[in-house]
């Protein structure tokens, strides 16, 4: 099953508070209108993805990947902030009480979005040193978005160099390497400070200064560490000359753009995050990292930054093997911690596109892109609607997809007629024949109980099942015996080829078309159509007497439209049917035919005067020679 019926989950990887546990019931995501929106506009996205041909020049491929990631990205942030505006009005009535439905799906949205942004700077994208801090700087700023409220208070509040937050705000924008914001937080404190005008003056300029890698500039890796060395040199001069001692404030930022890790730890609060720690500390330490190195600083971050008696939760263990460049690594510890296989799936997917998965076979035959888009797809196939998702997923699963889908579709409830037809197009556009003969039996079979004759030929016929459409017909002619008319005309008289499914279809057909001539006055054809019926045997036995009472406004007529040797047949039929005093017992699905024997004799006595009638006309017609 896709949906793991209890899984438990560490607070559902949310980075601070204390552990708790979840149970995640199954189907609880995908019961969810908000979620259900993540899945179908995924599926939109994975389908694009599976399009992408392998022929385009590798360069080409990776802008297409990039954008892709981003488009899933985007999905995960429309969802997650759909989401927090549900919460957010939920809040906002009487009781005040956000479900906790809601709390857990918002939390993993937020984490899934931070690793597969991750996940695409380091794997995808994978940008070189110098450009990776700048990634990553973008990275963090998107995940610590609470700076910018924090200094929206500050700035609209009576005194803003008063708030309490305002020195918060000005060390949260250098901590995410935000050097112009900081700057204007700080002009406002040096207006007021006319005295220490030329302190802040000194550390505008280094804040000015500091070197910020151009990837599209002239400037080579090279000449950027070295210009980056002497501006920290600077700075570090500014400190061993205490230009701050007189103002701790100044003093702490200049100690930040140094690097020091002590100072750094110190405001844990604002950084929140090992990982945000992490990336500053490269920003004012190391700004050059190579991706070979990431895990080096990664792992000795988090020792750093995190209590020594605490254990990670889920979303550390996962980012950290994310900086060790150990893919298979995430992908696992996704997969135990998330609720769902959605993130893994898709995530696995583009990966494998990007060609970082090609040694990773599973021991059971199908790789892992194949394995988790399975588990994926067969969850959908539980909702009502997105079961439909579903088949994408499997057709583009090589090596299993079509035994799954062939499982997984006969499963599916046909409610209605409509989804029924649905169900029907998939397996025909996939010549899945066994399915389609199934559905047809079972959609006739229903049809056939609720007395729709009509609906029940036609799935009968779809299905190519000779012995439903034999019983079928057979109640379309007990009809006609009880009603003296045909129901579902349209569909008989289009039978077609489609009639030769049965016997008993084809006499159907016949029998249709015979009503039809003699209603359009073509008698001559009407009358060889109707003799041949019984002399080809393909008219049943028991409906010979009805039959042979249809021949009798025929053999009425004025003009002789059976010939003597037409007569003399039908005479054969009758004596054939009556020989013996054995007139055929009315069998299960006719009993109308014979339900008195006084009428059934005076039936056969009329029909024979008429039949002696005619062939006497007939006899005289045949034998007059015309002047």
């Amino acid at each position: 099953m896709c949906y793991n019926l209890h899984m438990l989950i560490l607070q559902s990887l949310s980075t601070g508070g204390c552990p708790f546990v979840h149970e995640v019931r199954k189907d609880e995501d995908i019961c969810s209108p908000i979620l259900r929106k993540l899945f179908n506009e995924s599926h939109h996205i994975f389908v694009g993805l599976q399009g992408i041909r392998d022929d385009l020049p590798s360069k080409n491929k990776k802008t297409q990947f990039v954008s892709i990631s981003k488009n899933y990205r985007s999905v995960i942030r429309a969802c997650m902030e759909e989401l927090q505006q549900v919460a957010g009005k939920v809040e906002g009535k009487s009781d005040g009480r956000i479900s906790p439905v809601f709390f857990l799906q918002v939390s993993i949205l937020l984490a899934v979005e931070l690793i597969w942004n991750l996940c695409e700077v380091l794997f995808i994208d994978a940008a070189p040193a110098g450009s990776l801090l700048l990634h990553l700087l973008d990275w963090v700023r998107l995940h610590k978005a609470d700076v910018d409220e924090k200094a929206r208070d500050v700035l609209q509040s009576e005194s803003p160099t008063e708030h309490q937050a305002y020195w918060d705000v000005v060390i949260s924008y250098v901590l995410q390497g935000r050097m112009d914001e900081a700057r204007q937080v700080l002009m406002k404190q040096a207006a007021l400070q006319p005295a220490a005008r030329g302190m802040f003056k000194l550390l505008d300029n280094l804040l000015i200064k500091m070197p910020i890698f151009n990837p599209s500039g002239a400037q080579t890796l090279t000449e950027f560490d070295v210009k980056w060395r002497h501006w920290h040199e600077e700075v570090d001069r500014c400190l061993q000359d205490q230009s701050f001692a007189s103002n701790p404030h100044l003093e702490v930022i200049c100690k930040i753009l140094v690097g020091d890790e002590d100072v750094l730890l110190e405001h844990k609060e604002l950084l929140s995050t090992w990982y945000h720690f992490l990336v500053t500390r490269l920003l004012f330490s190391h700004p050059i990292v190579k991706p070979t190195e990431l895990h080096y600083y990664a792992q000795s971050s988090m020792h750093m930054f995190l209590d020594t008696r605490s254990v990670p939760e889920p979303l550390d263990s996962i980012l950290l093997a994310a900086f060790e460049f150990d893919i298979h690594q995430v992908i696992k510890d996704c997969s135990i911690a998330l609720n769902n296989w959605w993130f893994v799936a898709h995530l696995t997917d583009l990966m494998d596109h990007c060609k970082l998965l090609q040694s990773h076979n599973l021991h059971f035959g199908s790789n892992l892109r194949e394995f988790l888009l399975l588990e994926y797809a067969s969850g959908l196939f539980t909702h009502h609607s997105l079961w439909q998702l579903a088949v994408d997923y499997f057709d583009h699963c090589p090596e299993f997809g079509r035994v799954y889908l062939e499982l997984q579709i006969e499963r599916v409830p046909l409610d209605t007629e409509r989804k029924a037809l649905k169900v029907l197009r998939i397996c025909e556009q996939r010549q899945m024949t066994e399915q389609v003969r199934s559905i047809c039996k079972i959609m006739a079979k229903g049809a056939l109980r609720n007395n729709r004759l009509g609906s029940a030929l036609s799935w009968s016929i779809r299905a190519k099942d000779a012995a439903f459409a034999t019983l079928i017909s057979e109640r379309f002619l007990q009809d006609y015996c009880a009603n003296g008319a045909f129901s579902d005309l349209d569909l008989i008289d289009n039978l077609g080829s489609a009639m030769l499914l049965s016997d008993r279809l084809t006499f159907l057909g016949k029998y249709r078309e015979f009503h039809r001539l003699y209603g359009e006055k073509c008698f001559s054809d009407a009358a060889k159509l109707l003799l041949s019926l019984m002399t080809a045997k393909i008219a049943p036995r028991t409906f010979w007497m009805t039959l042979l009472t249809d021949a009798l406004p025929l053999l009425e007529q004025k003009e002789v439209i059976f010939s003597a040797d037409q007569t003399h047949e039908l005479m054969f039929c009758l004596e054939d049917l009556t020989s013996g005093n054995c007139l055929p017992k009315p069998d299960r699905w006719f009993p109308f035919l014979f339900q008195d024997e006084d009428i059934d004799t005076t039936k056969i006595e009329i029909l024979r005067l008429a039949l002696a009638r005619n062939l006497a006309k007939a006899i005289v017609k045949e034998g007059t020679v015309e002047v």
